[in-house]
């Protein structure tokens, strides 16, 4: 709980189309646009922690965001010689945008809440057995064999059921709206019943209408 009091009202954002990341996740990114590198800069001087959320599809003007993220902590960081920031990210919680703050930076911050997602704070929160996923991990490795997906599986198998798992999701060639609607799932339980619920509109290949089971 102490971890959880200790995370921020008000945070910086980086949207990100296309892209997720869980608690106990670690993703590395490279940053270049300058307002970003300037966000980067702020967060390193406070506590490093920044919101990764996905923007809403729009043609023009600032897009909508997405009313839950995750906010990661930069555990690692790197500039290289051209500028760019090369920093990894470590989730830590998901949250819920309250509203979204005026401010005087060229990145976006918003006030947020975890009182819906307190239970990532928490470790081994989630319990679910390798039979309740093997289906699951085998329809997932089959489509990702055929969309031409390298993943390392034994560097997979080494972390938790919830964990792998969780970086398959981040890893899928899933939709925006898909990866979105997994990431607001409460556990691992409800997004398991979301992820059987997506893979199933996968199992049949339309090109040789063969399934992937």
């Amino acid at each position: 709980m102490e971890k959880y009091k200790k995370l921020p009202k008000i945070i910086s954002v980086f949207p990100l189309s296309n892209f997720i990341i869980f608690p106990n996740t670690s993703v590395p990114l490279n940053i270049f646009e300058p307002r970003y590198i300037e966000m980067i800069d702020n967060s390193m001087k406070t506590d490093r922690i920044i919101g990764m959320i996905q923007p809403k599809k729009q043609k023009d003007g600032i897009p909508q965001l997405y009313n839950v993220g995750c906010a990661g902590k930069i555990t690692s960081f790197n500039e290289t010689n051209d500028g760019r920031y090369l920093i990894v990210i470590n989730g830590i919680s998901r949250f819920k945008i309250l509203k979204e703050i005026n401010n005087n930076k060229p990145y976006r911050e918003c006030e947020i809440s975890f009182d819906e997602y307190i239970e990532d704070t928490k470790e081994n929160y989630n319990e679910i057995k390798f039979t309740d996923l093997e289906l699951i991990f085998k329809n997932l490795k089959t489509l990702f064999k055929k969309k031409g997906y390298l993943i390392n599986w034994k560097e997979l198998e080494k972390q938790s059921l919830d964990q792998t798992l969780n970086a398959l999701v981040m890893a899928s060639p899933f939709s925006l709206e898909e990866k979105q609607a997994l990431l607001e799932t409460i556990n691992i339980n409800k997004r398991k019943i979301e992820l059987e619920k997506i893979l199933n509109t996968y199992v049949v290949d339309e090109f040789n209408n063969k399934t992937i089971q």
